[in-house]
């Protein structure tokens, strides 16, 4: 079976499109990615188009944009997970030998199509009581702080260390620093997040360029990064109160993609994280295997999650700094993890980064488990 690998990436500037729409915005993208793997557009012979809100067949009217109407095209939802299914979806093609090349592309106009806090499904029981994702989510860091100890000052540092990320991110969302003492005194959202702990309602695309063994020889730029996994599972539902500060979704799916890509926990120089809120990067990352559990917010504090720490987490920014374009999330984490495995990121580089991991979590299925996980392992 051919491995997979990625050759070009493209992203958008994340934040706010008033001028675009989600196919403007997928079009720049893939145009970048197939201009950065040096081929010929015509060289793609099939697509897939993660995307949550856009209605119909934005799939189709991106390849139409750029001149690529009429090959075989999937529009993919699945959730915060999206685009990143769309990947695994491209991989799935490519290691069946169906096709030698393909795009993935990741897209969300969010500004125009939503307001307000995400909220449950409404034949889900926390929609039943009104909860919101942010109130989900402050309940369990008010867990956290109660089962580990950690304290408001060390949660804050998370969304610090990011927006600091993202301050030397020319694509991302926020470009500007932020201190614990901003956060803290950042509007109230759901006791104890505030604003800062949030990430924001963001436009943005990004995409890439998949192929298999025999097309990589035939392009290969020396800059070909394989994709040793891409790993899928969908929440179980719960039928009695389960732990909010661990995550088994997470850890299942990163399970199935350290045995597929030969590797484990230790293995990982950088780490791409879903953190929709700033305890969301807790769970994560402990539910990856990468900190032990109870340890992470010490090791924020530490510096360890730094660019130029033990093991950086969410050198883009991540949502929180980079933004948050739902379909556009997933792509958009491999597109940094293929960029800092190539070297080409300045001075948000992880030196000597040979092996990287991108995880997205997205939705609500009944109960605390969400609806679609992803996990992908990134080898240079």
């Amino acid at each position: 079976m051919t491995d997979v690998h990625i050759l070009g990436v493209g992203m958008t500037r994340f934040g706010r499109h008033p001028d675009s729409d989600a196919s403007d915005l997928g079009a720049e993208a893939l145009l970048e990615a197939i201009a950065d793997a040096e081929i010929d557009a015509r060289a793609v012979e099939a697509a897939y188009c993660g995307h949550v809100f856009q209605g119909m067949v934005t799939g189709q009217r991106i390849l139409a944009q750029v001149g690529l109407a009429g090959l075989p095209l999937t529009n993919v939802e699945n959730a915060c997970s999206s685009g990143a299914t769309a990947i695994r979806e491209a991989s799935l093609a490519i290691r069946a030998g169906e096709h030698d090349v393909v795009v993935a592309i990741g897209t969300e106009h969010l500004t125009s199509r939503f307001r307000g806090a995400l909220t449950p499904d409404p034949s889900d029981p926390e929609a039943a009581v009104g909860a919101t994702m942010p109130g989900v989510y402050a309940m369990r860091a008010r867990r956290y702080m109660e089962e580990f100890g950690m304290t408001r000052e060390q949660l804050a540092l998370i969304p610090v260390k990011n927006k600091g990320n993202a301050a030397r991110n020319p694509l991302a969302h926020f470009r500007t620093p932020i201190t614990v003492e901003e956060v803290l005194e950042s509007r109230p959202i759901a006791d104890p997040l505030n604003l800062h702990d949030c990430s924001p309602v963001t436009d943005g695309a990004a995409a890439v360029v998949v192929m298999s063994d025999r097309a990589a020889g035939r392009f290969a730029n020396g800059r070909t990064v394989r994709l040793a996994a891409s790993a899928l599972r969908s929440g179980s539902v719960d039928v009695e109160p389960t732990s909010m500060t661990f995550e088994p979704l997470t850890w299942a799916t990163a399970r199935d993609a350290y045995e597929k890509a030969g590797i484990g926990p230790d293995d990982i120089d950088l780490a791409e994280v879903h953190d929709c809120f700033s305890i969301a990067e807790v769970l994560r990352v402990e539910g990856l295997g990468l900190f032990e559990q109870g340890s992470y917010p010490t090791a924020v504090e530490r510096g360890e999650a730094d660019i130029g720490g033990r093991l950086p987490i969410n050198p883009s920014g991540g949502l929180i700094g980079k933004g948050h374009p739902l379909g556009g999330t997933g792509v958009a984490q491999v597109v940094e993890v293929v960029r800092q495995l190539r070297g080409e990121v300045g001075d948000r580089q992880v030196e000597g980064a040979k092996v990287g991991v991108a995880h997205c979590r997205g939705g609500k299925a009944v109960g605390i488990e969400g609806a679609a996980c992803t996990v992908q392992v990134l080898v240079r």
